[in-house]
């Protein structure tokens, strides 16, 4: 069985639609860099153990990525999933971690690397917008993307509505591409990211208009 630990700063939404979505496999640990984080309660109620690391104890990113990486260590963590994390991590725990880690990005990747993407989508005036479960490089947000949300931007959208919308979108895809890790459809293999078997050349698309 996969072990999974999720990583977390805030509230912890992404973190409940896995809880919810009764993976096979076991999501053995929660760690927040913010004590106050309502994950943290999320993962108390559902019997999962927790770990508060606070950055500002810790003299160096490095150094705080050290503690995080001895804990994931500590629970035999196979994935590691970011839902909320809000740290730049280290390349030397990004590598350490390299094709065991994920992150989902609010914006089909690879454009809109960053932040503010939903202002972006509508100062550009895109058509499609949504979000990207891909694994986690030293480059930000560029790791191969497994699979998008993908929901057409109405006229009557702002930043507030197309934010929801995509995030309902981060709940139905995240659980699912962990799933898919879980019972071995998607594999991270030296030969590349293999999806049924077969070399992935594009993410797996779920559309939403």
């Amino acid at each position: 069985m996969i072990k999974i630990a999720v990583l977390v700063s805030g509230s912890g939404s992404n973190l409940q639609a896995l809880i919810d979505a009764n993976l096979s496999g076991q999501i053995v640990g929660v760690i927040s860099n913010k004590p106050e984080a309502f994950a943290l309660t999320r993962a108390q109620q559902a019997g999962i153990q927790t770990a508060v690391i606070e950055h500002r104890q810790y003299p160096n990113r490095e150094a705080f990525d050290d503690v995080m990486h001895q804990q994931l260590l500590d629970w035999d963590a196979d994935l590691v999933v970011l839902a909320g994390f809000m740290r730049i991590l280290s390349e030397k725990f990004v590598k350490a971690w390299e094709g065991k880690m994920l992150n989902i990005h609010p914006s089909l990747l690879p454009y809109y690397k960053g932040m503010h993407t939903h202002q972006r989508v509508l100062n550009t005036g895109d058509v499609l917008h949504g979000c990207t479960v891909h694994y986690v490089t030293a480059e930000l947000d560029a790791g191969q993307a497994l699979a998008q949300g993908v929901l057409k931007v109405s006229h009557h959208d702002t930043v507030d509505s197309l934010a929801m919308r995509v995030h309902s979108l981060e709940h139905v895809i995240y659980p699912q591409v962990v799933e898919w890790i879980c019972s071995g459809t998607i594999q991270h293999t030296e030969d590349g990211v293999l999806y049924r078997n077969e070399k992935m050349q594009e993410p797996v698309q779920f559309c939403k208009f």
